[in-house]
């Protein structure tokens, strides 16, 4: 097959990894900048365009769209999905993982656990937003916020305030969340791909910090999940409509809640931390999934 896959950075490691289990079952691969790209955008013969020249056809496509760009390139996924490309993460459930509030949303919609989680675009809001929450500690969330960036602890109720109305002056989407004090800086990142958990590891934040992001110097080990996790995480990606998800787990009081759900999940952390070939998994999972794909089309 022909394969695309939709990101930035060739050289970083979810890409590489990506392109070496395909290139490994003899497929030819192309590593396409999403914002090199435009559009043709018409009823008869859409195509997408790089440098001059129409990128032809294209059997699959893997979307590792960063979340800086999530607009142009949902877009451009839009329109490779418009030319009869297989998407392994379609463009609306991208969109849809992305906006965290609307998938938190969506989730408690379906009954999956989360967090108390509050929303408000006025300061006088702010006292009763912070009690909706259980009141302090709580957390505060940017909603563009990647990676653990823009997630604050406000530890006591002044400073819940305090930093409420400056992310409001600076008129930045935010969410309150609960505080799950008994996850003590772990969460569980479970790599679903499909109707499957194929591998979960635990991150644990470093002293002093409780975000547990690798990215903020957290460290990851094997952990094995309870049958109600495995549930949890699978049913969070489907809500989404996500075929390949990290779903992000804190152990609380109350059972699994889950933090977040990241349609296009780094692999390094993972494979690393369970030793699974996670990227060629990816790839088995693509060629299963593109002839059902193909014969279902209209």
């Amino acid at each position: 097959m022909r394969i695309a896959i939709l990101s930035q950075g060739p050289q970083l490691y979810s890409t590489r990894r990506l392109v070496e289990a395909a290139v490994a079952r003899g497929h030819e691969v192309k590593v396409i900048n999403p914002l090199k790209c435009y559009m043709n955008i018409n009823m008869t013969k859409p195509s997408i365009h790089m440098a001059g020249k129409n990128l032809g056809h294209f059997d699959a496509v893997i979307p590792r769209i960063g979340a800086s760009v999530t607009f142009y390139g949902s877009a451009v996924l839009r329109q490779f999905e418009m030319m009869g490309v297989y998407a392994v993460n379609g463009s609306i459930g991208i969109a849809r993982s992305r906006d965290k509030l609307r998938s938190m949303q969506l989730l408690s919609r379906q009954g999956i656990g989360l967090p108390i989680t509050g929303f408000a675009n006025k300061p006088s809001d702010i006292p009763d937003l912070i009690d909706m929450v259980g009141g302090a500690p709580l957390v505060v969330k940017l909603l563009e916020g990647t990676q653990g960036i823009g997630v604050v602890l406000a530890e006591t109720r002044k400073a819940a305030e305090s930093v409420l109305e400056a992310f409001m002056g600076l008129k930045a989407n935010i969410m309150v969340q609960e505080y799950i004090a008994e996850a003590q800086g772990a969460d569980i990142r479970c790599f679903v791909l499909g109707d499957k958990v194929i591998a979960a590891m635990k991150r644990q934040a470093k002293p002093g910090e409780f975000r547990s992001n690798l990215h903020r110097g957290g460290s990851a080990t094997l952990v094995k999940l309870s049958p109600e996790e495995r549930s949890v995480a699978l049913r969070a990606a489907k809500t989404m409509g996500l075929n390949i998800a990290g779903v992000d787990l804190l152990r609380s009081n109350h059972g699994p809640v889950v933090m977040e759900v990241n349609s296009s999940p780094g692999l390094e952390g993972i494979e690393k931390a369970t030793q699974k070939d996670v990227a060629d998994a990816i790839i088995c999972f693509m060629e299963k999934n593109i002839d059902k794909a193909v014969k279902s089309r209209p």
